[in-house]
């Protein structure tokens, strides 16, 4: 049961988490471009990340998003973001147009639970073919 437990956890980090993240990060594709800098630094993967730039003649810092691949660099690096002109206030690190870490995220989480589940109904089948065996009487004397 704890097997099954860990493929249907997966399985719904999967769905529910990482995939509308990727999702949510391909939705810069067609975003404004510019030069940003590293404002604050955290871990940008959970969203801890922000940037600053100009837009619109004006000095914005925005929220890398959940998911962002970007990885552990000093404040004042330099980079390449993506925003949406109606709402510069969540920026996109160039790289991660394509889904970035919360895509590969979403595939390893899917094939884990992939990976699971057969195990999980294979020992299932075995426990209930178990059960039958020890609850079929025997020859009896």
């Amino acid at each position: 049961m704890v097997v099954l437990g860990l493929a249907l956890l997966l399985a719904a980090l999967s769905t529910l988490v990482t995939l509308p993240a990727a999702q949510h990060l391909r939705s810069f594709r067609d975003g404004e471009r510019a030069p940003a800098t590293l404002h604050t630094r955290g871990s940008c993967f959970l969203g801890r990340c922000q940037v600053e730039f100009e837009a619109d003649g004006r000095t914005v810092v925005a929220d890398l998003p959940v998911g962002s691949g970007f990885g552990k660099q000093s404040v004042g690096h330099r980079m390449t973001i993506r925003y949406h002109a109606d709402d510069p206030e969540v920026a996109v690190h160039e790289e991660d147009v394509d889904g970035g870490g919360a895509a590969v995220a979403a595939v390893l989480s899917g094939g884990a639970a992939l990976l699971f589940l057969p195990l999980s109904v294979g020992y299932l089948v075995y426990v209930l073919r178990q059960r039958r065996a020890d609850a079929v009487p025997g020859p009896q004397r």
